[in-house]
């Protein structure tokens, strides 16, 4: 056997338009060795997620920027080898932003304890990571659905919109989904229990929504943008609230353009915009809600894996075309341990 490495997955060029798979390039290098403070890490789970594809594109709020040779961002799960820190020693397991790599050497302080009594330590990254905090957020602040309203939420079996439809079904609402092909539509009725769900892909959306929502849109959860949001703006219901998460559907678009808002002033509705970001701080608050919805039954999750680093950016790109169900996941460590 070789001498480990930290294997990283780095950008080979800037991707334009849609990242394709050689955009991407394989980087092995010696395994660090941490100094004061730090840990040497080794990666069992990364996190496949929208928000890395506007880190391509250049946005500047990312920290690191989006240049040749430099390693994809992105949050995992991984085991403490090698520690630094009093707060730490090998064999826990940790959640941070530590990027695409097998072996990461972080400062302590970029990365949080998981507790692996909790669930499997996979869900730190979905339904008990920031997709499920992204969707209480935005649901319980922005959408603020009063018993009976109808919520309508796009990409429904993504992992940020199966739980925002679930938060909305909890709190009373009626919840519609708006989704890809009839099978995530039977997962997100038979499955989530939203009450409906629709296909993107219907050639009379509108219609089809319209058929679904006859009161109209009380509250919008927009995760992509482009033609779902189009018809929802047709059906705002008066005082409508639209929680702006995510524009998947146009991130990387040559062709992108501004949504007609003349339906907003009709309705009065509002549209704000949020980011999980500046709301970190309330993650233990949704961990314990979220843990009591999933001991109820009131919560479910699903999870959609492929195996080994080197096959991140392919599920990157499944992930961003809506070819996943669920929370987007690569295993990096095959003995994965909390699983």
């Amino acid at each position: 056997m070789g001498t480990p490495v930290n294997r990283r997955v780095a950008l080979a060029r800037v991707p334009q338009g849609m990242p394709q798979t050689d955009d991407f390039t394989l980087v092995d290098e010696p395994i660090g060795t941490p100094g004061a403070g730090e840990l040497l890490l080794r990666t069992i789970w990364l996190s496949m997620d929208p928000y890395q594809r506007n880190w391509m594109a250049g946005a500047r709020n990312y920290g690191t920027a989006a240049a040749p040779g430099a390693t994809v961002i992105g949050r995992a799960v991984s085991e403490v080898v090698a520690s630094n820190d009093l707060r730490f020693v090998p064999g826990d397991i940790v959640c941070g932003e530590t990027g695409w790599q097998t072996h990461p050497v972080v400062s302590a302080d970029a990365v949080e304890a998981v507790d692996a009594s909790l669930a499997p330590v996979s869900t730190a990254l979905g339904v008990l990571g920031s997709p499920g905090l992204t969707a209480w957020v935005g649901m319980v602040d922005v959408g603020k659905p009063a018993r009976g309203e109808t919520v309508v939420v796009s990409a429904a079996a993504g992992a940020v919109g199966s739980v925002a439809g679930q938060v909305a079904r909890n709190m009373g609402a009626r919840v519609v989904g708006v989704a890809g092909d009839p099978a995530k539509c039977r997962h997100v009725v038979d499955d989530l229990r939203f009450d409906a769900c629709v296909s993107h892909r219907d050639p009379d959306l509108g219609a089809a929504l319209a058929r679904e929502c006859p009161g109209g849109v009380d509250v919008y959860f927009d995760n992509t943008g482009g033609p779902v949001t189009d018809a929802v703006y047709g059906l705002l219901a008066r005082n409508a609230r639209i929680a702006l998460c995510g524009l998947v559907a146009e991130y990387g678009a040559s062709d992108a353009r501004g949504h007609d808002l003349r339906p907003l002033l009709a309705s009065q509705a509002t549209l704000k915009a949020f980011s999980v970001r500046r709301n970190l701080h309330r993650m233990p608050a949704w961990r314990r809600q979220a843990s009591a919805w999933i001991r109820e039954g009131a919560l479910v999750y699903r999870e959609d894996v492929v195996a080994g680093i080197e096959r991140a950016p392919e599920a990157f790109g499944r992930m961003l075309v809506g070819r996943t169900l669920g929370k987007a996941l690569v295993r990096v460590a095959e003995d994965a341990p909390g699983r």
